[in-house]
């Protein structure tokens, strides 16, 4: 009878200890901040990663996902992950500051088209530009993003640099854009985005360059009447962990933090897809004219621009944009 009663005693002991491990609060609790807003397919990819890694975890590790720059922009939540603030970002070009290859993540014609960005990704060059991104930024890329290409709108069509003279063309306050436009004949002015359609319903501007979901988010369509297909940049965008706070990890949840990743870049790129697909069909029942355009002729022009800009750069950086080009 004692020997009953023990045993019942220790499975009811056993049941207490299991259930409060699950009811146990989570050993990491991770801050992700990003500047998209809710409906953007970086914000779900980040909302994909925190599911998948609490899953794989087992609970041990938990993800609060902030949008719109609720953490500060993009260079205050790089410094709070320096600082233990924060764990993790999704950022791109901005880190050249630590990490002069990440340049290269937003370079006019530099990348011709989206399959050529996936072998970028996905070979020895892409590893080189994330291996400086951990040594330099001591950021993890954990996922890669794909942006969609920016594209020229106007009010009249432009398939070729010859009909840019004059034209005055809003650009990021990118010094490389800059200098690019300038090279193809237009009249490039950096400007705040917020400015943008107030600055082309007054006709201070006659254009500006945007992928197609800012095209549409803006309402730029009641602005302009044409997207010219340039395509001029594609490049990419890193969903990231603090490295220090990576390697404080057990092996065990590194491993699902990256497996985490894969996930929420495969989804997020399944939603990227079908995004573009449907700005476009929204743009044209709005009224606006796609635009083919002579693409070879631009990057002509580009190119040696470009070459001269990064010559400001590292060497070692003009060499790795030149094996980005000549990669077939």
């Amino acid at each position: 009878m004692k020997a009953r009663n023990w045993i019942l005693v220790s499975v009811m002991v056993f049941s207490l200890l299991l259930a409060g491990r699950a009811h146990a609060a989570p050993e990491y609790t991770l801050k992700l901040g990003h500047l998209a807003n809710e409906n953007h397919s970086w914000h779900k990819g980040a909302l994909k990663f925190a599911e998948e890694v609490e899953k794989l975890s087992g609970g041990r590790v938990v993800c609060q996902v902030f949008a719109n720059e609720e953490l500060g922009n993009e260079m205050d939540t790089i410094q709070a992950i320096h600082t233990g603030i924060a764990h993790m970002v999704i950022t791109g070009e901005s880190m050249q500051n630590w990490a002069p290859k990440c340049a290269l993540i937003a370079v006019p014609y530099m990348i011709r088209s989206a399959e050529h960005l996936q072998k970028v990704l996905d070979g020895e060059i892409g590893a080189e530009i994330a291996k400086e991104v951990v040594e330099k930024v001591k950021l993890r890329p954990v996922s890669a993003f794909v942006r969609a290409p920016r594209n020229l709108t106007s009010n009249r069509p432009i398939k070729a640099p010859g009909e840019l003279n004059g034209f005055k063309l809003r650009v990021p306050n990118v010094p490389l854009f800059v200098k690019v436009w300038e090279a193809l004949g237009a009249k490039p002015t950096p400007m705040a985005f917020s400015e943008v359609f107030t600055s082309l319903q007054q006709n201070i501007i006659d254009g500006q360059e945007n992928p197609l979901d800012l095209i549409r988010s803006a309402s730029l369509y009641e602005v302009q009447k044409c997207v010219n297909l340039t395509e001029h940049v594609y490049g990419w965008i890193y969903l990231a962990i603090g490295e220090d706070f990576f390697q404080k990890l057990p092996e065990d949840l590194q491993k699902a933090v990256l497996e985490a990743g894969k996930a929420a870049q495969a989804y997020e790129h399944e939603l990227f897809l079908s995004n573009i697909a449907e700005d476009e069909r929204f743009l044209k029942e709005k009224g606006m004219e796609f635009v083919t355009v002579d693409k070879a002729a631009f990057a002509a022009l580009a190119g040696p621009a470009v070459e001269e800009f990064l010559k400001t750069k590292p060497a070692d950086v003009l060499e790795l944009y030149k094996k980005i080009v000549s990669l077939q």
